[in-house]
């Protein structure tokens, strides 16, 4: 390995253009440095054709130690490398998480009170309570699954059976829904419905004025079902800064104060804990049984991410405009608090995305080598290192126009915005 870089020490991906690095330190026959371009990195490995386009390297006689002269099934397994690290980084994250934080999560079966909605749930025929039994007559094991199910349902026109009021119904999901469910945050569109009991009141609050008491089970403001949380908020956003008449049970007996919602909605309560009303599956594992879990979980997700990058080819309604992002979009995923258990699967799945997207069959890139390297096993006969060069610049200048496009995405919806 001759050198070893974050960023690039020239204009890429023309290797030629402004080369200089803002540091660099050579330690054994390897130079280290961080570049001025910042995009990526790369590391450059004696004898082999890549982004640094080394023509005068490669116009001398091979040496035993370099790339070129190592045998097809070495090369392969160099370029797998950065491919492998990644995976089994991920796969070692998960081991780790497995092990801390086990697995907690809330059966789809086990949302006794149905779901909670929001707008956009509601356009598509789900209301508040309903209770889910399956996606295109599949189950989904886990609630906080449904979303990606319905996005991943046959021809993104799918079906949601349902149970609503003690009748089984069935809800065809209708054309545009997959897009607008790409553009929104996690946790939104469905939850799960809790119901809306005091656990405590802050001190100095509406709710202390209003003498609720721990216990306390809300039923209805303005006359208006509240008995589940998300219900409650929707009155409070449609009437803030108006008077309301909250109805309540206390000790089977019901009452009602009248208050005037604040603009920022806050009534001052605490609600009970949603554990109290819903059994969730907690999975602990030491860590033998969270090795495995590893492994298993790093494939589940590559799966998972394998389906979204489809949807871009093979969705009506997935736009490459609206999912592709850059380094804007890209730190946006990160949440506004930090959270370990959070950062821990962020970084996990981040190195997925890494890996995935290296194996892409496009020269320039680990995949693209490999791509080369297959047919010289399979033809026995080896890839020219003109149309490698070729291969390479093509490759790197079409990698340099989808960041640039990516990345001139974000700079557009920030201005739109």
């Amino acid at each position: 390995m001759e050198k070893f870089y974050l960023f690039f020490d020239f204009l890429f991906p023309f290797s030629g253009l402004f080369n200089f690095a803002l540091f660099k330190k050579k330690k054994g026959d390897t130079e280290y440095g961080i570049g001025w371009f910042p995009l990526g990195g790369y590391v450059k490995i004696a004898g082999m054709v890549d982004e640094s386009m080394d023509k005068e390297q490669m116009a001398l006689p091979p040496q035993p130690w370099e790339y070129r002269s190592k045998k097809p099934y070495q090369r392969l397994f160099i370029m797998l490398g950065g491919i492998i690290v990644n995976t089994l980084l991920a796969i070692i994250l998960y081991i780790v998480i497995f092990t801390v934080y086990g697995e907690n999560y809330l059966p789809t079966k086990n949302a006794k009170f149905g779901i909670a909605v929001d707008s956009l749930a509601r356009t598509i025929g789900l209301e508040n309570g309903d209770m889910i039994r399956s996606v295109d007559n599949k189950p989904v094991e886990r609630l906080d699954r449904i979303p990606a199910a319905i996005i991943y349902s046959h021809n993104q026109t799918g079906t949601i059976e349902i149970t609503r009021d003690g009748k089984d119904m069935t809800l065809n999901i209708p054309t545009g829904t997959v897009n607008k469910m790409s553009k929104m945050k996690k946790g939104e569109f469905i939850g799960e419905a809790v119901p809306s009991v005091v656990d405590s009141v802050k001190p100095g609050s509406i709710a202390e004025k209003l003498n609720l008491k721990p216990g306390d089970s809300i039923l209805t403001m303005n006359g208006q079902p509240a008995f589940l949380r998300n219900q409650l908020d929707e009155i409070k956003r449609a009437n803030y800064g108006k008077p309301v008449t909250i109805t309540f049970m206390r000790n089977n007996s019901t009452d009602s104060v009248v208050a005037t919602i604040p603009k920022d909605q806050a009534l001052g309560i605490y609600y009970v804990s949603e554990e109290k009303y819903l059994v969730f599956e907690k999975i602990h594992y030491n860590v033998f049984e969270a090795i495995p879990r590893g492994f298993v979980y790093t494939f589940e997700q590559f799966g998972n991410y394998i389906s979204q990058f489809k949807l871009i080819f093979t969705s009506k309604e997935i736009k490459a405009s609206e999912s592709l992002g850059g380094i804007i979009s890209f730190g946006k995923i990160f949440p506004d608090e930090f959270d370990m258990y959070k950062f821990l699967m962020l970084t996990a799945f981040i190195s997925i995305i890494l890996a995935f997207m290296n194996l892409l069959p496009i020269p320039g890139l680990d995949g693209g080598y490999v791509i080369f390297l297959l047919f010289e096993m399979i033809s026995g006969k080896k890839v020219s290192e003109k149309v490698m060069e070729r291969a390479t610049t093509v490759g790197l200048v079409l990698l340099l126009t989808l960041m640039v496009y990516a990345n001139g995405l974000d700079i557009f919806r920030l201005f739109k915005h």
